[in-house]
């Protein structure tokens, strides 16, 4: 692409259209701007129409977008950007990103970030000397509005070194960055400050000297994560006197001027409150000089932050940076008389006490709300972070803690039974409290406390709660309630658990839909809780009294506004289809409840957390139900038509699942199969349904029920070279060759072998042009699993003589390089059984191994089983994971999820074969029977001394000699 005025028009009217609020001109815009893309130039045309002063500032705007995402797509991909293309760029950018407006220069400074991140430093020197040049010369002449685009994009690019582990290069590349950008970085900061302490008092414009000192601070933190560089061990004073000054100092210029003026200010304190805390946790010897005078600023600060929301981000990084101080060695300032109290009342209590803001979140984004709440993701809320504190401190003031927060529960129960209307904001701090300081046992759901006795506490606060009649009155009380009852599950009785059950259905009505999701989830995670020896606490003979209701008003749920796909109902949906007792009446009726709500969802699925669960109910049910005696033409008439129109209307999202679910339905079928499914396997041969790799397991476990439910069919035209077809294309690829194998263990499982011996030679050569093609552990293992069941199938001699077929003499190559050595890899407990079956009936029964002159073989086959046998699997199997083929999974792609409930059952091709240790020493005490003295021998010479020893004690073990 060239750049000339005919170019600049096509790309502003492009760009201008793009704005259009019209869908028709905004689609066309798109996709010619779509296929412009792929010319070469193209990036830097557009970005020349970005500093194209002529062009109107909206449409360089939405340039400067597309740029950045240009860049991102095609910078490092499989069409990307050409060298030359490349250096003019990178040349062009950071002159014109120092030129740009604000917005555009935001966008501009994003682009060069991505380059940054693919090229800095190796492959892009000249940037880092660029940046600093103009940094300076912007400092010098007080030019902030460049200094912090400057500033802005450095932060971008040191984020690499946050959150990585570290590596050689890693740190040469952080030395770099170091060496050059460290002093220049320190003089801006210590010059900006001078301003701002010069400017405070007067109308100066203190804004962008703020947000200077914000990115200064933001790349302190990236270039210091890894460990205390030395420039800045040497110059911690300059840095942190700066930093204190900030948490002191009063800025009432800019605090009070209005607008985000506050904001600004409380950016740059977190932004400190970050650093001191980083350095706490890192460099804490270093940092111990400057601790005491931290402490003592941030605590002061805390006092004097207001409970507004928009103060949130200061208040959580100071309260943070106490809390590090409270586990760390310099607990002692905490140890004060007095201390612990103050913190408790002057900031965990106000910081835990609901605000107008949360009771807004809990009614208008009940998702966010239970996210934070219920899920654990509210560790940046001052709730939380502010019982963290209070933990902080436990770990070394225990018992002072536990009194103070023990008698601030009372004291804030008291409150609420004094004047219950008013004050139940006071009862929700005291449930509060006791659920958040609780503590979780490592591994388990099992919780507990030391601040209140969780039975008289469940029955003196929470049950009135459960037993209010209105189910919407004081509904973050009741949400408060529930979610006690659900994190104390363990603890609560049976009988007393039972008591409440009613309940927890009515509150299934509830209008609020945290209430609702709350009731839904208690009684899901109640119906996981085991008992004593380990089986499930609540039964069905629990659940049927209530069954009916239960079912009536989950389904209820879902109609609520803003509930239609509430993932916590349809959770509880499955948990209790998969417990309840599943009669005709009530399967048809569950039925087609849950096939209405997949027939609204496939017009726009949005939420994939609520799907899962919506398929999982499905599975379980179409599972017990047929489990129960139901024909399972009761599910295919309702599930049909609605699979039918995820296919038809290319519901992709839903394709694994239905391919899941169309398994399931064929493998509850009795043989031979309704002919209705003879048309989907036809969609299942067709090369394009396997094209998109989230599909390919699904597709495989379907084909895998054809396989085993429909072999009479699958041998009827081309349509077993189709299935072999699909066998070949997918061991091609290290992402799905375990996919190839599985159907192909399940043809040689499933059909005889008159059907598939003209295919067998075929089947041969793929697995060997594989073999020599990558040899990986993964490939080898499966090789090894299918050549046993074939043998198991259809004997040694089968075996031996189609393999030779393809290849004189290749399965000596195979048994001597492959099968011998790699035998001890083979793990889990049916593949290890078919493993070592087939190899102890290839020594004992093959005339290839029982020949004198394949004595080393054979023997070397024994220790191969010996050590399959009696070694322990972490011993014998300890290989390296194979490394994915990165260059076939480029970009995203949807990942496929398993539906647990219409899992494939593993099937044992050896049930009659109890124990493979008996079956291996009993057929060699019977093989060395008839040739008594010669076995022995070949043992002696060739097996290792120590697998020697293990087989005398298998033979002890089951009273067998071998003679």
């Amino acid at each position: 692409m060239e750049w000339n005025p005919q170019t600049l028009q096509f790309l502003s009217e492009c760009f201008l259209h793009t704005l259009s609020p019209a869908p028709e001109p905004r689609r066309r815009a798109e996709a010619s701007l779509a296929e412009a893309a792929d010319r070469p130039n193209y990036g830097l045309v557009v970005l020349r129409l970005v500093a194209e002063p002529s062009v109107d500032e909206q449409i360089r705007q939405a340039a400067a977008v597309n740029f950045k995402n240009h860049l991102r797509t095609r910078w490092s991909s499989e069409a990307p950007i050409l060298p030359p293309e490349k250096e003019q760029i990178k040349s062009l950018i950071v002159p014109l990103m120092l030129s740009a407006t604000r917005k555009i220069q935001s966008q501009l400074s994003e682009a060069l970030a991505v380059i940054g991140k693919h090229d800095f430093p190796k492959a892009w020197p000249a940037l880092l000397p660029e940046l600093i040049s103009n940094l300076k010369n912007a400092s010098q002449a007080s030019d902030y509005a460049s200094v912090n685009g400057i500033l802005g994009t450095a932060d971008s690019i040191f984020n690499k070194f946050r959150f990585v582990f570290k590596t050689n290069d890693l740190l040469l590349d952080l030395k770099y960055c170091l060496d050059n950008f460290a002093a220049p970085l320190l003089e801006v900061f210590l010059k900006t400050a001078s301003l701002i302490d010069a400017s405070v008092n007067s109308g100066a414009n203190l804004r962008p000297l703020f947000e200077s000192q914000s990115l200064c601070c933001s790349i302190f933190y990236s270039l210091n994560f890894q460990e205390l560089p030395e420039f800045f061990e040497d110059h911690m004073k300059e840095w942190m006197g700066e930093f204190r000054k900030y948490l002191t100092t009063t800025y009432p210029t800019l605090e009070g001027s209005g607008g985000d003026g506050l904001a600004i200010v409380d950016e740059l304190r977190a932004k400190v409150c970050e650093n001191i805390n980083l350095y706490m946790e890192k460099n804490e010897e270093e940092f111990q000089a400057y601790l005491n005078d931290f402490a003592l600023a941030v605590w002061t600060l805390l006092g004097n932050v207001s409970q507004s929301s928009n103060r949130d981000q200061l208040a959580i990084t100071a309260i943070k940076f106490l809390t590090t101080v409270s586990t760390s060695v310099h607990h002692t300032l905490f140890a004060s008389e007095g201390v612990v109290p103050q913190i408790c009342q002057g900031i965990v209590i106000p910081n835990v006490k609901l605000r107008d803001d949360d009771e807004e979140l809990f009614e208008m984004n009940y998702i966010e709300f239970i996210r934070r709440d219920m899920e654990g993701s509210d560790l940046d809320t001052r709730r939380r972070i502010a019982c963290e504190l209070l933990k902080g401190i436990a770990t070394h003031y225990g018992d002072v803690v536990r009194n103070i927060v023990s008698s601030q529960i009372q004291s804030l129960l008291s409150s609420f039974a004094a004047n219950p209307v008013d004050n139940w904001k006071d009862k929700d701090c005291a449930i509060y409290l006791v659920v958040s300081l609780a503590t979780k046992k490592a591994g388990t759901s099992y919780v507990s406390t030391e601040l209140v006795d969780v039975q008289s506490f469940f029955e003196a606060v929470i049950v009135p709660e459960l037993q209010s009649p209105d189910v919407n009155g004081y509904p973050m009380l009741k949400a408060g309630a529930l979610k006690f009852f659900t994190m104390f599950r363990n603890q609560i009785s049976k009988p007393v658990a039972l008591k409440f059950f009613p309940d927890l259905v009515r509150f299934l009505a509830s209008e609020s839909n945290v209430v609702h999701s709350y009731a839904a989830s208690c009684i899901e995670k109640l119906l996981l809780v085991k008992d004593e020896v380990g089986g499930p606490r609540y039964t069905s003979a629990d659940i049927n009294p209530i069954f009916p209701v239960l079912m009536n008003n989950l389904f209820s749920a879902l109609k609520h506004q803003e509930s239609e796909e509430n993932q916590y109902v349809m959770k509880c949906i499955m948990r209790v289809l998969g417990v309840a007792d599943l009669s005709a009446d009530v399967a048809r009726v569950c039925i087609e409840g849950l096939t209405f709500i997949l027939g609204e969802v496939c017009r726009n699925p949005k939420n994939p957390v609520f799907n899962h669960y919506l398929f999982e109910s499905v599975a379980i049910l179409v599972k017990r139900g047929c489990e129960n005696g139901l024909p399972v033409s009761v599910f295919e008439a309702s599930l049909f038509p609605k699979l039918e129109i995820i296919l038809t209307n290319d519901v992709t999202e839903f394709f694994p699942y239905t391919f899941q679910l169309l398994a399931q339905l064929v493998e509850l079928n009795r043989s031979p199969i309704p002919p209705i499914y003879m048309q989907i396997f036809v969609i299942l041969l067709s090369p394009d349904s396997w094209k998109r790799s989230p599909n390919v397991p699904a597709l495989v476990r379907l084909l895998q029920a054809f396989l085993q439910k429909a072999p009479n069919e699958i041998n009827q035209g081309d349509r077993l070279t189709k299935v072999l077809g699909i066998f070949d294309t997918l061991i091609q690829s290290s992402s799905t060759s375990d996919q190839g194998f599985y159907v192909l263990n399940t043809v040689i499982e499933s059909l005889e072998y008159g059907v598939i011996k003209p295919y067998i030679s075929h089947i041969w050569a793929a697995l060997f042009r594989e073999l020599q093609r990558r040899r990986t552990v993964k490939l080898i293992k499966s090789l090894l699993i299918f050549i046993s069941l074939f043998l198991i199938k259809h004997g040694s001699s089968n075996l031996v003589d189609t393999m030779n077929g393809v290849q004189p003499d290749i399965f000596n190559v195979i048994l001597s390089q492959f099968w011998i050595p790699n035998l001890k890899l083979i793990t889990g407990a049916i593949e290890l059984k078919l493993a070592a079956v087939a190899s102890t009936r290839l020594i004992c029964e093959s005339p290839i191994l029982l020949d004198p002159a394949a004595a080393e073989s054979w023997g070397k086959m024994v220790d191969s089983i010996v050590t399959l046998l009696s070694r322990p699997e972490q011993e014998r199997a300890d290989e390296e994971p194979d490394v994915p083929d990165i260059s076939e999974n480029v970009g995203y792609t949807a990942t496929f999820v398993r539906l647990y409930n219409a899992g494939r059952k593993e099937e044992d091709p050896l049930k009659d074969i109890r124990d493979p240790k008996e079956f291996f020493v009993a057929s060699l005490s019977r093989l060395s029977a008839l040739s008594p003295g010669k076995y022995p021998k070949v043992i002696n010479e060739v097996v290792d001394p120590a697998n020697q020893a293990a087989l005398l004690q298998l033979c002890n073990a089951y009273n067998l000699t071998i003679v």
